[in-house]
């Protein structure tokens, strides 16, 4: 069972889509500092598509009409997926591929189209519709058969599945990049999936690149992004934004937009190239080979890579997070799919067998204070909804535990 990574929690003040367009692209603050603009100039992200995982994904806003690709979700999964049950879904997808229209969410990467998917998480009510819309598992395995180059999770929980772990894997073999929220509880512990290997795990930064103080660290932080003060849905219907909203939700988004715009401009590179690309030109004050607790390889700038055509993006075949993904005798057997570029064969898995009961805290790990020099958002709100252990076990069938890998060396 999954929980959204962001409860939206906002001011109380909303606006209409369209009604103040300055108001809200104003408000999405990173586009300039992230140079946006010339960015498009290279990639849009066009030839892109991203599978959302999330509450639904709502296609009729005026930022997502024609962006959103409802008719290639799965069948078995594809109960409510454009019918989205609190926004976080719809905000997310605009967050990747908005146009802007009339005054909605710009999207970074406008190019790139959306695949919904609608996965049981704790806010949404009981009763008929739950029981049809798809499990977490359920999604995994589907989007793992389509043809979606990147899979956007803002959604995260405390306990860990040997088949879900299963189902990760099995995506990842197929060649694609797993993006997932680290959580919003300001501890030391990362939730799943962003803990699994594969997945690389985004934390937030705010309008200063601090590391958000709600922002959940330790071993499993890959990259950090923009996560606080951005406009986002707060009403059912969709009709008004809310100001200030925050999590590692958005944080993720933003972060599968930015490889959407990569890959779109070297569209024969493969996941690991991709992801590479994204640790290799991170801003950080720190050795690439020694990512901190809290953000990881540092904060993503997919325009050093767009504004150099000569950029080499590595050994096509060798996982930039391999030496955190090793387990003896283990490898990842990647597949190639029609129209996609060659995937990551050389990609090896690490966890403890079923029934450990270790949590995935890092042993050692320094406090935030010790991994970055400052901190951020005087807010310590909790937006990481942790689902209980009790709870969890009774959705997914089989074991459940918390792991403790050795994904990363500090």
């Amino acid at each position: 069972m999954g929980a959204v990574v962001s409860a939206l929690v906002t001011a109380s003040v909303a606006f209409a889509p369209g009604a103040a367009a300055a108001d809200v692209q104003s408000e999405q603050w990173y586009l300039e500092p992230m140079q946006a603009e010339q960015m498009w100039k290279v990639s849009t992200g066009k030839g892109i598509k991203v599978a959302v995982i999330d509450s639904g994904v709502n296609p009729h806003t005026d930022s997502l009409k024609g962006q959103v690709l409802a008719d290639e979700v799965p069948e078995n999964v594809a109960y409510g997926a454009t019918d989205d049950y609190d926004g976080h879904g719809t905000t997310m997808a605009e967050l990747i591929a908005g146009t802007g229209a009339n005054g909605g969410i710009q999207g970074l990467a406008p190019g790139a189209k959306i695949v919904p998917y609608r996965i049981q998480l704790k806010e949404q009510q009981g009763g008929e519709e739950r029981r049809n819309t798809a499990m977490q598992l359920e999604a995994l395995r589907a989007v793992a058969e389509t043809d979606a180059q990147i899979i956007s999770m803002s959604f995260g929980s405390n306990i860990a599945y040997p088949e879900i772990e299963a189902a990760i894997k099995r995506v990842a073999s197929k060649g694609k990049i797993l993006i997932a929220a680290v959580g919003n509880d300001g501890e030391e512990f990362i939730n799943y999936p962003a803990a699994y290997p594969y997945v690389l795990g985004v934390s937030s930064i705010d309008e200063s690149s601090k590391v958000s103080k709600f922002s959940s660290y330790g071993q499993y932080v890959d990259l950090v992004a923009p996560g606080e003060n951005i406009p986002a849905y707060c009403r059912p219907d969709f009709s008004t934004y809310c100001h200030d909203s925050k999590g590692t939700s958005q944080a993720t988004a933003i972060t599968a937009a930015s490889a959407a715009l990569i890959w779109s401009a070297h569209p024969d590179w493969t996941a690991n190239q991709v992801t590479r690309a994204l640790i290799d030109t991170a801003g950080r004050k720190w050795a690439k080979d020694k990512p901190t607790q809290e953000a990881g390889y540092g904060t993503i700038r997919p325009r050093v890579v767009l504004a150099d055509p000569n950029y080499d993006a590595g050994d096509p075949y060798s996982d930039p997070l391999g030496k955190w993904n090793k387990k003896e005798g283990e490898k990842l057997v990647t597949e190639i799919k029609p129209g996609l570029a060659s995937p990551s064969p050389s990609a090896t898995g690490a966890s403890q067998g079923e029934g450990s009961t270790s949590t995935n805290k890092a042993a050692g790990a320094g406090s935030k204070a010790e991994t970055v020099s400052a901190e951020s958002s005087d807010d310590g709100n909790t937006l990481w909804i942790a689902v209980g252990a009790a709870a969890a076990v009774i959705v997914i069938g089989g074991a459940a535990f918390a792991v403790l890998r050795a994904r990363r060396a500090r």
